[in-house]
């Protein structure tokens, strides 16, 4: 009798379904068929009047910035050692930090009883601008008057892999978009022969938070950064194989854009057409790559400026590159230089950290500027987070800090020679001006043209943005 009743509830849902299933196909020509004929022809005609996904678009406003260069010092470089002169810190060398300094904050990398630790190097005032710089920054220091030092950076993420996706792409949780290409997918990319964003590694390692930190997430993956390699081809196998010339690569590929496009206009899925576009790009890439890439074509004064070195893997020479690169055109090139996790040997590693990075990226903001061009690209320089006031690893060593560290910014719409923001004597928290992660992007998105809460994209059944649901834009570095 159970079984009778249960079996008589699945008929009658099942012709209920049935009916409704009816209805849809086929009342009204198929209600639902139309309906989805509607959104795949929206999307055929969308591809048919702009078949390249990565055109260049308006934003919502005019911006200061059309290109950005991100010189991403991963690790958490120092903030003592190079950007923030703590005097009162020198002078309690040593000694326990204050009682109330550390009450009733918690967190893995502070220990009550390490000793505080002074900066390892002098600073001194630089420029008209009179920016207080330590000595391991003397390039940095020539440019000090094109700068913005930020002081009073904030994050909520104190392990290297969260807190650097946190930086890239807002969220410290893999999956999200990179603010790449967030800024490739408002923008487009002027450049037709080139990857619209571009990635380079240097120093010791790449960084912990890998190519998550260059994905595009749920974004179109058009939107992904694209690694290159400092020497040799750009990315590997960009040449044709033995018995392959460039007439039969032509036919092959149009044999495969044609089957590509005949899908893309039957489902419409952007997929596919990024698959068109990666196909072409690598085409046009064998040609244009090399030859953006060579450093030989660069003036002698020019490569020591950088202090370059052609043929080399270096931050030196992924600094010039980058110029090269937004030169063509190239929207958002990032550079990674994974080596600033100074937990011991902090004197040596700044050192030679400095010695590395300095020179190239001075040299940046130079060759930006005399070429013309920093008035449109936007330079930014930091790391995750910063180190602690408390010595780590013995005499010679700092812990990660979320509560206060330092970048600078150049160009693109930057108040240049100012320095905004502070943290108390002892640089343990900031103190005036705080500016977060999330306001960091916002202000980028601000200086590109872009309303940072309506740069967004549905997924999952809600629209997601690069400063998820914070930023306020920092107004005080606008110039």
């Amino acid at each position: 009798m159970q079984n009778s009743s249960h079996s008589t509830r699945v008929a009658t849902r099942s012709a209920t379904l049935t009916k409704r299933r009816w209805f849809l196909q086929q009342c009204g020509l198929g209600v639902g068929q139309m309906a989805l004929a509607g959104l795949l022809a929206e999307g055929v005609r969308a591809d048919a009047q702009d078949p390249n996904p990565l055109s260049v678009r308006q934003p919502h406003y005019p911006g200061r910035a059309k290109n950005v260069i991100l010189l991403f010092m991963g690790g958490g470089p120092s903030q003592f050692e190079m950007l923030d002169h703590k005097p009162a810190l020198e002078k309690l060398d040593g000694t326990l930090p204050p009682a109330d300094l550390l009450d009733g904050y918690r967190a893995a990398f502070i220990d009550p009883n390490s000793r505080l630790l002074g900066p390892k190097y002098k600073f001194a005032r630089h420029g008209e601008s009179g920016a207080e710089l330590s000595e391991m920054l003397p390039h940095t220091a020539a440019v000090a008057d094109d700068l913005c030092i930020i002081r009073s950076m904030k994050t909520h993420a104190f392990n290297h892999a969260p807190a650097q996706l946190l930086m890239s792409t807002g969220s410290p949780q893999f999956g999200r978009p990179s603010m790449g290409s967030w800024v490739t997918y408002g923008l487009g990319s002027e450049s037709r022969d080139l990857p619209a964003y571009v990635v380079f590694n240097s120093g010791k390692k790449g960084p912990s938070g890998g190519n998550g930190n260059w994905n595009s997430g749920f974004l179109p993956t058009v939107h992904s950064g694209v690694e290159f390699r400092s020497s040799g081809d750009p990315v590997l196998y960009l040449s044709n194989p033995d018995g392959i010339d460039q007439t039969v690569q032509r036919q092959t590929l149009d044999a495969i854009n044609q089957l590509n496009s005949g899908r893309l206009n039957v489902v419409g899925d952007p997929e596919i057409a990024t698959r068109i576009n990666s196909y072409e790009m690598a085409f046009r890439m064998q040609s244009s790559a090399p030859e953006v890439m060579s450093l030989s074509t660069e003036p002698q004064h020019i490569l020591e400026m950088y202090g370059a070195k052609p043929g080399e893997i270096s931050f030196a020479n992924n600094c010039l590159l980058a110029r090269r690169l937004v030169q063509q055109g190239v929207r958002f090139v990032q550079l990674f230089h994974e080596s600033w996790d100074q937990h011991g040997d902090l004197k040596n590693g700044i050192a030679r950290n400095c010695k590395d990075t300095d020179q190239a990226a001075a040299a940046l903001i130079k060759d930006l500027k005399q070429q013309g061009m920093l008035k449109d690209t936007l330079v930014i320089w930091g790391g995750e987070f910063g180190r602690t006031p408390m010595v780590q690893g013995g005499s010679d060593g700092r812990d990660h800090h979320p509560n206060s560290f330092s970048m600078w910014l150049a160009g693109g719409g930057i108040k240049a020679g100012v320095t905004h923001g502070t943290t108390d004597d002892l640089g343990f928290d900031v103190a005036e001006d705080p500016v977060h992660v999330h306001d960091l992007h916002a202000t980028i998105l601000h200086l590109l043209g872009f309303n940072h809460k309506q740069l967004t994209h549905r997924f999952q059944g809600r629209d997601y943005r690069l400063t998820d649901v914070h930023g306020e834009i920092v107004r005080d570095i606008l110039s």
